[in-house]
């Protein structure tokens, strides 16, 4: 596995590079501080697994460099560790392609917890972002929105995932949700996913005749 670490601050990047060689022992890593220097990499003959990167990188195009970068290298993970502890910033970044956002506030627990839910295909953001808990800990759905309760099935959905549920009603492939919400492939099954699990379905094809039945639009 390779892994970039991608932050304007050497020190930073050392101590985190540190960090994972303990945990992911087998791996090659490099590093970046611009945003041009992580394109570089993503770039070259040898692309990273993992991308670990800050969002204040000189160079840096805001959001959209996440995007970007996920163009170029759709099937890497790529984890945003930020100083940030915004819930629009975290929400943003899941939004444009990352699969976690981590403060670096974060605990080297709760890091390396996260980066191995990354890598099995969840989606990690800190519970504390998405709501006024203050608590903080794992999810492998993506909760962007606040949770819209339906007190007369039970049923409870995110305002993304009714998005979703509203394309698979409408027979649309996850490529094509995915690209008509301005997500990722990965983040639309980790919807879908989510969906049937609320729903208490095994298939889209149950999962439309549940949102009907609960006049879902």
């Amino acid at each position: 596995m390779r892994i970039l670490i991608g932050d304007d601050h050497a020190l930073f990047r050392e101590g985190i590079n540190r960090l994972l060689e303990q945990i992911f022992s087998d791996a090659d890593y490099v590093q970046a501080a611009t945003y041009q220097e992580v394109m570089a990499q993503c770039s070259g003959s040898e692309p990273p697994d993992l991308i670990l990167t800050d969002l204040q990188m000189p160079g840096w195009p805001g959001f959209e460099g996440i995007r970007q970068i996920k163009a170029l290298l759709p099937k890497t993970a790529l984890v945003v560790v930020s100083a940030s502890e915004n819930g629009t910033d975290a929400r943003q970044a899941i939004e444009h392609g990352a699969g976690g956002f981590i403060p670096k506030s974060s605990s080297v627990q709760i890091m390396v917890s996260a980066l191995r839910l990354v890598l099995a295909g969840g989606v990690y953001m800190p519970h504390a972002l998405m709501n006024s808990s203050g608590t903080s800990g794992l999810t492998s759905v993506p909760r962007d929105h606040a949770v819209v309760a339906e007190p007369a099935s039970g049923v409870s959905l995110t305002q993304r995932q009714r998005d979703v549920l509203a394309c698979l009603r409408e027979g649309k492939s996850n490529k094509q949700i995915a690209y008509e919400l301005g997500l990722s492939e990965g983040t639309v099954k980790i919807h879908v996913t989510a969906i049937f699990k609320s729903l208490g379905v095994k298939n889209r094809t149950q999962a439309v005749i549940s949102a009907s039945r609960y006049a879902m639009r």
